[in-house]
C-alpha cells in the first residue's frame, strides 16, 4: 500500500510500504477514506519534534473495515468507523474513567511500528476498545463524511478546552488561537452555551469562520493589546473561561492575563518552544484554574456524535484544501505557510 512517511525535517514522501494486515485477535484492518493534517504534525514536519526517517505519520482518520480480527465482537467487514488519535484497548480503569489517552496500552498513530493516518490503509489495535461505528449511508455523503472527520481529534479536542475552561449557560469565554482547534474550541463553547465568545485572531478567514461557529466578538491584537481589547469588552473583568490552543509561551500569558478572577482556563495546544509560560504567583492570588492537556476524544465520541449526524454542529468548515495522497506534502506546506487551515486528504 501507499502512505505518507516523513524522512527529515520539510522531507515527507508519499511511499510504497508493507500492507496493513492483522496481527493480533483484537485488530482491524481499515481503509482510509478520509485524513487530514494536525496542526501538531507540523513541529514533526518542522523538526522541532523527533521522528525516526521512514516513521509513518498523521494521526485524525475515518474508513470502512477491511478485515477483523478473530476476537473482534463490534465490528465486522465493511462497517464504516471513525478512530480516535490514540488507540486503546478500552478495558483498563483509565479507559472506565474516560481518560483514553493514559490507556498502558494504547498508543498513537504514526508512532514508531505503527501505521499512520495519512495512507491508505490503518492496522487498528483493540478495535473494540478504540473505534467508534458510523451509520452506513454516511459513506455516500461528502460533506457529512468531512464533518465526521472532526470527530477523530480537533472537535473532541476543542470540547475538551471547553470542557477544562468550565463553560457553561450564559458564561464569557475567550479563544486564544484561530487555528482549526481554537475554531472548534468557539464550535464548543457555542454548543455548551455561552453567552458571549470573543475570538482572539488576525487572519479574517479564520474569525470569519469564528463568527459562523457562534463568536460574538473578535480581537485582533497580541500581547498586552489584547489583553487590554478582551478587558474593554468585559468591563475591565476578562472571561470567566478562556481556552487556550496555540502552546506557545505568549499565548499562554495571555490566556491568564485575560482570565478574569475566579475563573478557568481550558489548555490544549501542543506545548512547543517555550518554557512554562505560567506564572503561578498571579494564578493563586487571581484565583484562576488550569485544566486541559492531551484531550480524550474517545470518551467524547459518543456524546458529539448525534450532533454532527443531525447538522446541530458542523465542524466541516474548518477544512480548508482538499488533496489526494500524492499532495499530502502539499499540504503540509501549505499548513505551515498558513495558505491553508486544515487539510482534507482523500486517499
Amino acid at each position: 500500500m501507499r502512505a505518507t512517511t516523513i524522512h527529515a525535517p520539510f522531507d515527507l514522501r508519499v511511499e510504497d510500504v508493507p500492507d496493513a494486515v492483522i496481527k493480533d485477535s483484537t485488530d482491524v484492518v481499515v481503509r482510509v477514506l478520509r485524513a487530514c493534517v494536525c496542526g501538531s504534525d507540523l513541529w514533526a514536519y518542522r523538526g522541532e519534534s523527533a521522528r525516526q526517517p521512514g516513521q509513518r505519520i498523521g494521526h485524525e482518520f475515518l474508513g470502512i473495515v477491511e478485515e477483523a480480527g478473530a476476537d473482534v465482537t463490534g465490528f465486522a467487514t465493511g462497517d464504516l468507523v471513525v478512530a480516535p488519535f490514540v488507540w486503546s484497548d478500552g478495558t483498563c480503569d483509565y479507559c472506565a474513567e474516560g481518560l483514553h489517552t493514559s490507556c498502558p496500552r494504547g498508543g498513537f498513530w504514526g508512532s514508531v511500528g505503527s501505521d499512520g493516518g495519512q495512507g491508505e490503509a490503518v492496522r487498528v489495535p483493540f478495535a473494540d476498545g478504540t473505534l467508534v461505528k458510523l451509520p452506513a449511508d454516511a459513506a455516500s455523503d461528502d460533506h457529512l463524511l468531512t464533518a465526521l472527520l472532526a470527530l477523530s481529534d480537533v472537535l473532541g479536542t476543542g470540547h475538551h478546552a471547553a470542557l477544562g475552561a468550565g463553560v457553561r449557560k450564559g458564561s464569557t469565554v475567550a479563544v486564544v488561537g484561530d487555528g482549526a482547534v481554537g475554531l472548534c474550541g468557539v464550535l464548543a463553547a457555542k454548543r455548551l452555551g455561552a453567552d458571549r465568545i470573543i475570538a482572539l485572531g488576525r487572519h479574517t478567514a479564520r474569525t470569519d469562520i469564528a463568527r459562523a461557529f457562534g463568536a460574538t466578538d473578535v480581537v485582533a491584537e497580541r500581547g498586552d493589546a489584547a489583553e487590554a481589547a478582551v478587558r474593554e469588552l468585559t468591563g475591565g473583568q476578562g472571561a470567566h473561561a478562556v481556552i487556550e490552543a496555540v502552546g506557545t509561551e505568549q499565548s499562554m500569558r495571555t490566556a491568564v492575563a485575560i482570565t478574569r478572577d475566579g475563573g478557568s482556563i481550558g489548555y490544549v495546544g501542543v506545548p512547543h518552544g517555550s518554557g512554562t509560560g505560567v506564572d503561578l504567583s498571579v494564578m493563586f492570588d487571581r484565583n484562576i484554574a488550569l485544566r486541559g492537556g492531551v484531550a480524550p476524544v474517545r470518551a467524547y465520541i459518543p456524546e458529539l456524535l448525534p450532533d454532527v449526524l443531525d447538522g446541530t454542529i458542523d465542524p466541516s468548515p474548518v477544512f480548508d484544501l482538499t488533496v489526494g495522497l500524492d499532495g499530502v506534502p502539499g499540504g503540509y506546506r501549505a499548513m505551515d505557510e498558513r495558505t491553508a487551515l486544515k487539510v482534507l486528504v482523500k486517499p
